[in-house]
This record gives structure tokens, sequence and C-alpha cells, in this order.
């Protein structure tokens, strides 16, 4: 059953709630393009709304109790959002979790040449991508390069208006008769995506005078040797802003829908509400889209070791009581869903697809094909979330990740739900979900926002 489209739904007031939630993520996304810089906008946020750092805690001999408001921080890349509640045990979490990760292009560690006298940067695509999605298209860098003096250089170059920008070449119409034969996962080779970084020579050069060039200013701009590509974390990313888009503005098109328009409300979630009686949490973590792998994924041990530590504060640690805390807990898998796109309706089962401006979505299973890779979620967790959710008054809707053959994904909830806890996928509904630029609904990020509250409220 496809639900009303919420916006005829609302008042003045709900209006100006949207619009307001609208704007600041906006802001979220235009200043956090990486998984570095959402998490540095994350730990900010946390300290406007009084979370402490555990890591000081832990280092003073501080205690935590009921009340308390802490946030961890993983390798500057990913973070746990804590509102401990009143008996943490017995309850168990209400657990908020999201990715901060995007597809791009990664510079890779040796990427400075020089070939006829133009010089690229080499890099590796990062998560899944339309390879041809990304030439000729503006693009920024973001990142940081560590110095052996243990000094971090933070770059960001694309953004403001009087900054240059960087891109990758195509081959024009007129020669690319063969080309366009290709399938289009041939038809730009991943080796070829490889950023234009600038095509004046050094004077007084004659051997790759433009590398020298280039080198030249990285030195003079950044510090930054040659060498030091080897300790950088580098991310070509699309250069501009997030913008309303339609002639009603209804919604939004930016870079990093996925995951950031699930992480941005159910950060909003957490401080808003600021007294609860069970246990909040908020996890944001990185590389979900290569699989949830490595020491800043959700397949770590981060967020377990930080609630031993959280335990352990409160003086109640030992491995029974971790064990049934995580067990007892609850979790919203907070990521997107592709939005029907009626241009390509065949690859949808409309019924059962999620469509822009009528809610938060949920995905009982993703996986692909058979459910393969999924976490399939209890139908008695199902309907106390539906009783939650129109208790609170919040638009809903079910969905899969298009026809069962087409193919299908997954996300970080099949992880949690390895500790026996309750987990559902929950999110946004994605029109043109993995392209440099994506579009959501302003109506979905606002029932979001509500669902979370009411999960964390009512938990």
């Amino acid at each position: 059953m496809i639900h009303d489209n919420v916006w005829t739904t609302y008042s003045e007031n709900d209006i100006k709630e949207l619009e307001s939630l609208s704007s600041d993520y906006i802001d979220f996304l235009n200043n956090g393009k990486t998984e570095r810089e959402c998490t540095q906008l994350l730990i900010e946020m946390a300290e406007r709304n009084g979370y402490k750092d555990l890591s000081r805690i832990i280092e003073n001999d501080e205690k935590l109790s009921a009340g308390s408001k802490v946030y961890a921080v993983n390798m500057g890349k990913a973070v746990m959002l804590l509102n401990i509640g009143e008996d943490i045990v017995r309850d168990g979490l209400n657990i908020l979790g999201a990715h901060l990760d995007s597809p791009r292009l990664d510079i890779k560690q040796n990427p400075l040449y020089e070939s006829d006298e133009i010089a690229y940067l080499d890099t590796h695509y990062y998560g899944g991508v339309k390879k041809y999605q990304y030439v000729t298209l503006p693009l920024a860098l973001h990142g940081v390069v560590c110095l052996t003096d243990g000094t971090t250089v933070k770059i960001s170059i694309g953004e403001n208006d009087d900054d240059p920008v960087f891109f990758v070449s195509d081959l024009l119409i007129h020669l690319a008769s063969k080309q366009l034969e290709k399938a289009a996962a041939k038809a730009v080779e991943g080796e070829n995506l490889d950023i234009i970084v600038g095509s004046k020579p050094l004077i007084g050069e004659e051997k790759d005078a433009v590398k020298k060039c280039i080198l030249s200013l990285l030195k003079d701009n950044y510090g930054i040797e040659e060498d030091d590509f080897v300790s950088a974390e580098l991310e070509a990313v699309p250069a501009g802003k997030a913008r309303e888009a339609g002639f009603d503005r209804s919604l939004i098109l930016g870079y990093g829908h996925d995951d950031r328009c699930c992480a941005y409300p159910s950060a909003a979630a957490m401080f808003d509400v600021p007294d609860v009686r069970t246990t909040a949490c908020g996890l944001f973590v990185d590389k979900e889209e290569i699989g949830s792998v490595g020491a800043t994924g959700m397949e770590s041990h981060f967020f377990e070791d930080m609630m031993r530590e959280v335990l352990d504060r409160m003086g109640i640690y030992s491995e029974i009581n971790l064990t049934r805390c995580l067990r007892r807990s609850r979790m919203l898998s907070s990521d997107v869903s592709a939005a029907f796109d009626p241009l390509y309706a065949d690859h949808f089962e409309k019924q059962n697809a999620a469509h822009l401006g009528h809610g938060l979505v949920f995905n009982k299973y993703t996986g692909s094909r058979g459910k393969s890779g999924s976490n399939d979620a209890n139908a008695e967790y199902i309907a106390r979330l539906r009783a939650i959710l129109e208790k609170h008054n919040v638009a809903f809707q079910t969905a899969e990740l298009g026809k069962v053959d087409a193919g299908g994904g997954g996300t970080i909830a099949y992880i949690l739900s390895l500790y026996g806890m309750e987990v559902i996928d929950s999110g946004i509904a994605v029109l043109s979900m993995h392209a440099p630029w994506e579009a959501i609904s302003k109506a979905d990020i606002y029932e979001a926002y509500k669902g979370y509250k009411a999960f964390i409220t009512e938990g």
C-alpha cells in the first residue's frame, strides 16, 4: 500500500520546522563532505549540547551515571554518542546507527605524474559508482596530509568561489564512436579516472616541468613534498553546494545524501531529546560503502570497547553485564533506500518501493536476490515500532531495494544484530543514489527526524 504524500498533511508550523531542519541539514552537507569533516561537525554539536569526551573522563578517572552524556571518537572518522538512561543493563540501548562515508574518488599514495604536459593525480574510486558520472565534473579536494614531523595539514580546495577546481577529462563526441559502443560499465575505465591538476610548466625546467610547477605550488602553499602523499588521505568529491531543487523547493540536491541524510537527523534527534528513560546511542561510522571493514567501520570492536569503558566508569562492568546490555538493545539502522523513479519504473516493484515525500522508510530486509546478506527484522519489533510512530504522528512507508532479481545492497544492520538485539533498516528515500549529486525530499528528512526522536523517547 502506498500512503498519502505527507506534504498534504502539514500545518504552517510543520512547514516552518521542516524548512529550519532542511536549512541546517544543507549547512551540514556543505561543511561535511568527508567522514573526517562530518566527525568534527558532530563533535562540535555534541559539545554544544553538553556531551563530554569519554577519553577525558577516563583520563581524569571520573564517574558516569544516569543523565551523563558522553561522546567517543574513533580515529577522527567515526563517533559514538551516548545519553545514559535509568538502567543501562536492564533496558539496553536505543541505537540510531548511520554511516558518514560516501562514494568518491580517493587519491592514490603515489599519485602525481605528468603526461604530455598535463599534470594528473591518480585515483582509486571508493564504493559503488558509475564511473562515467565522474568525468567532466568539477571536483574539490578534501582531506589531510600527515607530515613526518607530526604536523597534519588539512586540505579543502575547490569549494570557495575563488578556489580552483579539478576534473577528469572525457573523449570528445566526434571521436567517441567506439567508446559509445561499450557497455556503460566499461565506457570509462577506473584507471582513467585521473584528475587534471595543472598544465603550466615551471620556467627553467625541461623534464616534467608541469609536475614540478605543481610540486612548487604545493610546497609554497601547504608545505607539502611529493613524498608526503604517502601519508595523506585525500578525497576528490563533487565541488559545490547542496541546493534546494524544483520550482517548489521541495527537494534537496546535494553530494553525500547517502548516508548523511540519515546521520544528521539521527544526531539532531539525540541532541533534541535531552532526558531519556532508556539509554540513547548514536553511532556514526565509516567504511560502510566498502563493507564496513577496517578499524573505523562497524565491524571493528570500537562500539563494543567503548561500551566496556562506559560500564566501567559506571562501576558495573562485567562481561555478562555487557552481553545483557547489548542483547536487550534495539537499533534503527539509519540508511537510505532507493526512491521510486518513474523514468526507470521497470526496475522497481511499485507497491513495495519507497516514494519521495511519503515519510520514513523501513526495509524489513535488504540484501540481494533471495535476501542474501540481509538482516530480516522480526514482525514483533516492527509492530512495536509501528505503535511508536503512530503515537507520535510520524509518516512512514515500507520498501524493498528494487525488484527481487534486479540487484540489492547492504547496510550495517546485520552487524549489530549479531549481539542478539532487534534491528531494522530505516532511512530516507534517495533519487539517483550513489550519483555525484543525489536528491531527497525535505518532507522525508523531517519525518525521519520525528521518527528518530520518537524512537529514543519511547524506547
